[in-house]
């Protein structure tokens, strides 16, 4: 959108367009008074002489004209939204373990499944932090809380079947390694959306109630997700001797649950991939950060571009008539 900062400087075009209409009238009256005159013969003129007769007083006219709309200051205006000073900060706790090779979440195993379903969840956030943390034996921060989008996206693809190179599901390692990357946030809302298969088996903190009890006194609020589905699950082994082996369902529903009701959140359970990809949306809608938004208006200066031309026109003129008008045969 085009404005101009000074607009009552176009009121200046007035004079020079009644200039420019008296000169026309003028000119409409002489021709009417040398109706019925024997025209006099023809004068043979020469370029440089028409050029003479116009451009120095129509280049006047146009770089008058330039001047004027660059007195005006013109702009352009365009308009954007301040984001919120705080939003939300999260932390994707995703279980990393040999048992999330299973495949029972068509047409996924349990990992690549959790990792497309955040994935689509965390294209949907705005204005939030969003960090990783993955687990099996131990826990690891794999991506700090963060704004780069596209950086939390590739750190997720990126990980993979026991990334931790420890055997086991350390859910209460998780837990504490998540919070101490929260516990000092000033975010306005901390969230933690812990994803596992399992139950917690070892690890440094044992008792998974203290690590809830402790994201709690943060005032950060865990989400547990629960995916296995019913019954026992096939993981292949790439070995064409034994092409898979079966695991049993070993997912620990009331500690999950106690996790979350501790902290304040929500206990949920995916037996498959959509359902995965619900409860992923159902969190969103939970958990988004309410602001008004605040609109700001940037005005980028255009008079140069009636500024330069002018000047350069007006210097042209001068030297046209020292030196090509000078002297009209």
């Amino acid at each position: 959108m085009n404005v101009f900062k000074n607009p009552l400087a176009l009121a200046l075009l007035l004079p020079l367009l009644g200039v420019l209409a008296g000169l026309a009238w003028d000119q409409r009256h002489r021709r009417l008074n040398s109706a019925g005159v024997p025209a006099a013969l023809p004068v043979l003129e020469s370029v440089r002489s028409m050029l003479f007769r116009f451009v120095p007083f129509w280049g006047r006219v146009l770089a008058i004209a330039l001047l004027i709309f660059a007195l005006a200051r013109p702009q352009k205006a365009s308009r954007g939204e301040v984001p919120p000073a705080e939003g939300i900060d999260i932390m994707l706790t995703l279980d990393t373990s040999y048992s999330m090779a299973a495949e029972d979440f068509a047409p996924y195993n349990r990992l690549e499944a959790a990792k497309a379903a955040a994935a689509a969840f965390v294209k949907k956030r705005q204005n939030d932090r969003i960090g990783i943390t993955v687990f099996g034996g131990i826990a690891l921060l794999t991506c700090p809380l963060t704004l780069d989008y596209q950086s939390v996206l590739e750190t997720l693809d990126s990980a993979y079947i026991n990334m931790t190179k420890a055997d086991g599901t350390a859910i209460g390692d998780a837990i504490v390694t998540a919070v101490n990357h929260l516990k000092d946030s000033k975010a306005k809302s901390k969230v933690i959306i812990l994803l596992t298969d399992g139950r917690s088996n070892t690890g440094l903190v044992t008792d998974t109630t203290l690590a809830a009890k402790t994201a709690a006194a943060y005032d950060i609020k865990i989400y547990t997700i629960g995916t296995a589905g019913k019954g026992r699950a096939q993981i292949p082994t790439g070995d064409p001797a034994q092409p898979a082996i079966y695991i049993d369902e070993d997912l620990d529903e009331p500690t999950l649950r106690e996790i979350s009701d501790i902290t304040g959140g929500e206990f949920y359970r995916a037996k498959n991939y959509a359902e995965l990809q619900n409860i992923y949306s159902r969190i969103d809608a939970l958990e988004k950060t309410k602001f008004e938004a605040k609109t700001y208006t940037d005005y980028a200066d255009l008079y140069d571009y009636f500024l330069a031309p002018a000047l350069a026109l007006l210097a042209l003129l001068y030297l046209l008539e020292r030196t090509y008008f000078r002297t009209v045969p």
